[in-house]
């Protein structure tokens, strides 16, 4: 690649949140010589918003299984025979409660089959999406170096792969690890939280959460992900670094369970509240049973709203994972990224405006009720 080349782009994953937007990012600034993305799910079938359909309309896409070694090389594969300059994997499994051997397959040996064909290429820069999850869930803000000690399953073999990825020879890497990504088109991370939020509007009931206001849920808007991805593509120069870098990601919000219901109940105009250290205790002792019941109280009336708004067909569930409602924090220090890089994150602080576009853009896609 020249000084006045623009680079060779594969995404991997790229149907999926990040992805979308990184590929929307490229296209619309006009950054990358060539855009390939690699899914399993094709982009008519991942409920793209019109301006991400417009922008896929412009890069070349595969389907493929990314765990099978073949099907891999078959997506790294350019008729040229030149390689990618940047390669973005943000394939995983991404559904809380499943069995293990879900996540072994397609977060592990999914990470390492396109690390090894990354590094057999000699790829220019290979980018590793991780978690934020992989840390202690403490109130204390990680830092890159701080305890390790996945929360979700997700995290533990999200971070077995960064270990293994670390290990590869010939493997320009770089890991980040953002906080709770939100924004158009998510719909996990804050976006169950509305969906809520319309239920008890609907109910006209006050909605009442586990554990304290202040219990810290950090976030990072995908734009500033997507951003983040390719402003550390273009920084990094392999013979900088003895160790792959990693980076975290968070906004300057240091976003607590209180922030966002401040904002549910100007979205909603309900009234919000938490239980007290009685009942989050007995929660916690009886977990299954607790969500269980908070997942029957939410899925039927969201069920009926949607009835209702003639919204036929929907991918967004007020469902909550066990995983997600114990009380471990997400407290991330995200600065390391701009002191060491010079990356400045564009949406800073999470806004009323910045949730509201996120149901305005489901509603434009006739999803939202």
């Amino acid at each position: 690649m020249t000084i006045n080349d623009k680079p060779s782009v594969l995404i991997l994953g790229g149907t999926d949140l990040v992805g979308r937007h990184l590929v929307h990012y490229l296209v619309t600034q006009q950054l990358a010589s060539s855009i390939r993305v690699a899914d399993k799910m094709l982009p008519q079938t991942a409920y793209l918003s019109k301006q991400h359909e417009e922008a896929f309309q412009k890069v070349e896409f595969k389907q493929a299984n990314l765990v099978n070694p073949a099907s891999i090389a078959s997506c790294f594969q350019r008729e040229d025979g030149s390689e990618f300059d940047y390669v973005f994997n943000f394939a995983a499994e991404c559904k809380y409660s499943q069995v293990e051997e879900v996540y072994h397959d397609r977060i592990l040996n999914l990470s390492v089959n396109c690390a090894k064909e990354a590094a057999k290429r000699k790829v220019g820069v290979y980018i590793m999406l991780s978690t934020a999850e992989v840390y202690d869930s403490d109130q204390v803000a990680s830092k890159e170096s701080s305890k390790i000690k996945p929360w979700t399953t997700i995290a533990k073999y999200k971070h077995q792969a960064e270990e293994q990825l670390k290990k590869m020879e010939g493997l320009n890497l770089i890991i980040i690890r953002p906080a709770l990504t939100y924004g158009p088109g998510a719909n996990t991370g804050l976006t169950p939280r509305l969906i809520i939020g319309r239920v008890y509007q609907y109910l006209n009931e006050e909605m009442t959460l586990l554990w304290s206001k202040d219990l810290k849920l950090n976030t990072v808007h995908v734009k500033d992900v997507s951003r983040a991805c390719w402003h550390l593509a273009l920084w990094y120069k392999p013979s900088d670094h003895k160790d792959p870098p990693v980076f975290n990601l968070a906004d300057k919000q240091d976003t607590d369970q209180e922030t966002i219901n401040t904002h549910l109940r100007a979205i909603f105009n309900i009234q919000t509240g938490y239980h007290g250290s009685v009942v989050s205790t007995f929660a916690k002792m009886n977990l299954n049973s607790v969500v269980e019941d908070i997942n029957e109280k939410h899925l039927q009336p969201w069920a009926d709203i949607l009835k209702a708004n003639n919204v036929q067909n929907s991918p967004l569930s007020p469902y909550l994972d066990p995983e997600l409602l114990y009380n471990n924090a997400i407290s991330v220090n995200g600065s390391a990224i701009e002191d060491q890089t010079g990356f400045k994150y564009s949406v800073p602080h999470l806004t009323q405006a910045n949730l509201q576009q996120i149901i305005d853009e489901f509603k434009e896609m006739g999803l939202w009720p």
